[in-house]
C-alpha cells in the first residue's frame, strides 16, 4: 500500500514538474515539452482526433469501474495463462501479478487516480499496471481483446452478486417462514377477484408469497450456472492465436464450463437478459405482496413499523406504507430495463458491437434494486403485526358457501347438483335479508332433503373449514405447517449452500 502511494505520489509530481517546465518556456519549446497526449489503446489506425463529445459519449468509466476488482482478477488468471502458453516468462509474470497488487491495493484505499484517457475500467488498470512496472505490462494483453474481457468481468462480477442475492432471499425466505410458524391460529379471508372467497389461515397468505418467491430462488439457482461460463481466451472474435489452456483459465477463475464459441461468445449478453427478467419476474412477485399489504393495512388487519412507513408534511395523522408503495412501484423500474435491453439485443450482427455497452447501466441498477428491495421486504415481514380481530371480521358466513355444497356431497348428492343448490341457499339469504348461516334447517331442507340438522355445526364454522383442506397445500393447520418444513427443507438443502459457496470463494467451481 504504503510503495503504491509513493509511486503514485511520484507519478504525479513528476507530471505536474513537467506541466511546470512547459510554462516556463515560450513558443515551439513550450510545445515540445508538454507531455504527449497518452495514446489510446486502438489508436494506431488513427491520425485524426477525437471529438470531445465522442470521448464522452464513448466512455463507460463513471460506471463500469465498479468491476474493478473482478477486472484485476480475471487479468491475473489470464498473466498465469499467457505464461502457461509461453508468451511471457515466470519473471515477467510474477511482475505483472505484483503489478496488479499494487493497483488492488490503490482501488482499496481509495487512492487511485483515473486519467481522462481511460475509456473503462480495462483500459484504466491496464494503464495503470504500466506505469508501475513498465514494459511486462505492456504483454498482458496479448491475444486479448477488450470484448472477450469485458465478458469475463460482468460473469465475474454478476456470479458474485447474484450469489449475494441468493442468500438475501433465502433469509427473507426464512423469516416469512417464522412469521408463518408464529402465527398459525390466526383466520383471515381468502379472495379472488378481490372478492371475499373462502376463509384461510393467515399463515397459509403469507405461505403463498413464500411459494412464489422460492420459484425466485430456483430459477435464481439455475441462473448461475449460465452466468458462469468463461469467456476469455476468444478475442476479439476470431479465437486465441496462441492457444492458451481454457480449461485451466477456467479452473483458475471458478468457471465451471468454456463459452463454445469465440464469435458467439463475445456478443453474448443472454445471462445478463436473463437477469434483468428473472429480477423482473421477482420484483412482480414482491411487487404483489406489497399490494396485498397494502390492502390489508387499509382493512387495519396487519400494523406496519413505524421503520417502513412515514408521515405527511400536512396531515399528522397519516402513517403512509411507503416501503410498500416503494416496493410495488420498483416493478415498472426492473421490466423497462428487461424491456429496454431485449429491444437492444434483437436487431445486432454478429459479433461484438458497442451497442451491448448499453447492458451495464440497467444491469447495475438492477441488481443495486434488487439488493434493495429483497432486505426492505425481509424488514417488513419481520416486523409485521397481524391484528387477528380484525383479520377475523373480514370473513363473513357467505364465504362458506362451497362448504355447503361439500356437505350435501359428503352426503352423496353430486357437486354439479350441490353447486346450484348452494347458490340458490345464497340467493335465499339475500331475498330474506339475512346471514347465509341464519338460514333454518327448514329452509334449507325447502332446497334439498339432505339438509340434517348438523348442517349449522359441520358448515358454519370457519375453524372447521380450513380444517377440512388437509391435501398438500392446503390451509389445515397440518398442511401449512407441512409447506413450511418442505419450503425450509428446499432453502436448507438446495438452495443455501450454493449461494454460500459463491459468495464465500469466487474461484468455487459449480460443475
Amino acid at each position: 500500500g504504503a510503495a503504491a502511494r509513493s509511486s503514485l505520489h511520484a507519478s504525479t509530481a513528476d507530471a505536474t514538474e513537467t506541466k511546470r517546465g512547459a510554462m516556463d518556456l515560450p513558443g515551439e519549446n513550450a510545445a515540445a515539452a508538454r507531455p504527449a497526449k497518452r495514446a489510446k489503446l486502438w489508436g494506431g489506425r488513427f491520425r485524426g482526433g477525437t471529438d470531445p463529445v465522442m470521448e464522452k459519449f464513448n466512455n463507460s468509466l463513471a460506471f463500469d469501474q465498479r468491476m474493478w476488482e473482478e477486472d484485476l482478477t480475471g487479468s491475473a488468471a489470464y498473466a498465469r495463462a499467457i505464461q502457461r502458453a509461453d508468451i511471457i516468462t515466470t519473471a515477467e509474470r510474477d511482475a505483472i501479478i505484483n503489478g496488479l497488487d499494487k493497483v488492488r491495493q490503490e482501488w482499496e484505499a481509495g487512492t487511485f487516480q483515473t486519467m481522462p484517457s481511460d475509456e473503462d475500467i480495462h483500459t484504466a488498470n491496464e494503464r495503470r499496471l504500466t506505469e508501475l512496472i513498465g514494459e511486462p505490462g505492456k504483454k498482458l494483453h496479448t491475444g486479448r481483446s477488450r470484448n472477450d474481457q469485458v465478458a469475463t468481468d460482468v460473469r465475474l462480477w454478476l456470479r458474485r452478486q447474484l450469489a449475494l442475492a441468493g442468500l438475501e432471499l433465502c433469509q427473507l425466505l426464512e423469516i416469512m417462514c417464522g412469521l408463518a410458524e408464529q402465527h398459525i391460529e390466526i383466520l383471515m379471508a381468502g379472495y379472488t377477484h378481490l372478492q371475499p372467497a373462502q376463509p384461510v389461515r393467515f399463515s397459509h397468505w403469507v405461505m403463498s408469497h413464500a411459494a412464489a418467491l422460492l420459484r425466485d430462488a430456483q430459477r435464481l439457482q439455475d441462473l448461475v450456472h449460465r452466468v458462469n461460463i468463461l469467456p476469455l481466451g476468444c478475442g476479439a472474435l476470431a479465437g486465441h492465436a496462441f492457444n492458451i489452456d481454457r480449461d485451466a483459465l477456467a479452473q483458475d477463475l471458478g468457471f465451471g464450463e468454456i463459452s463454445l464459441n469465440s464469435l458467439d461468445t463475445v456478443c453474448d449478453r443472454d445471462f445478463v437478459a436473463e437477469t434483468l427478467w428473472w429480477a423482473s419476474m421477482l420484483q412482480i412477485h414482491l411487487s404483489q405482496a406489497a399490494e396485498d399489504l397494502i390492502v390489508m393495512n387499509l382493512q387495519k388487519g396487519v400494523e406496519l413499523s413505524d421503520a417502513y412507513a412515514t408521515g405527511s408534511s400536512l396531515m399528522p395523522q397519516k402513517k403512509n406504507p411507503d416501503a410498500l408503495e416503494l416496493l410495488r412501484g420498483k416493478a415498472g423500474r426492473l421490466l423497462g430495463h428487461s424491456c429496454g435491453f431485449m429491444a437492444t439485443l434483437k436487431g445486432l450482427p454478429r459479433s461484438y458491437n458497442k451497442d451491448l455497452q448499453e447492458d451495464k447501466e440497467p444491469l447495475f441498477d438492477c441488481i443495486d434494486t434488487i439488493h434493495d428491495v429483497i432486505q426492505i421486504t425481509s424488514g417488513v415481514f419481520g416486523t409485521l403485526k397481524p391484528i387477528p380481530e380484525k383479520l377475523l371480521n373480514t370473513l363473513m358466513p357467505e364465504m362458506l358457501a362451497t362448504d355447503l355444497a361439500e356437505y350435501l356431497v359428503r352426503k352423496g348428492v353430486p357437486f354439479r347438483e350441490t353447486h346450484h343448490i348452494a347458490g340458490a341457499a345464497v340467493k335465499m339469504a339475500e331475498d330474506l335479508k339475512i346471514p347465509l348461516n341464519s338460514l333454518t334447517v327448514a329452509q334449507l331442507q325447502s332446497l334439498h332433503a339432505s339438509f340434517d340438522e348438523d348442517v349449522t355445526r359441520e358448515v358454519f364454522d370457519f375453524e372447521k373449514s380450513v380444517e377440512r383442506k388437509t391435501a398438500v397445500g392446503g390451509t389445515a393447520r397440518r398442511a401449512v405447517l407441512g409447506t413450511i418444513t418442505r419450503l425450509r427443507h428446499s432453502v436448507d438443502t438446495d438452495l443455501k449452500p450454493l449461494f454460500q459457496r459463491l459468495n464465500g470463494d469466487t474461484s468455487c467451481n459449480m460443475s
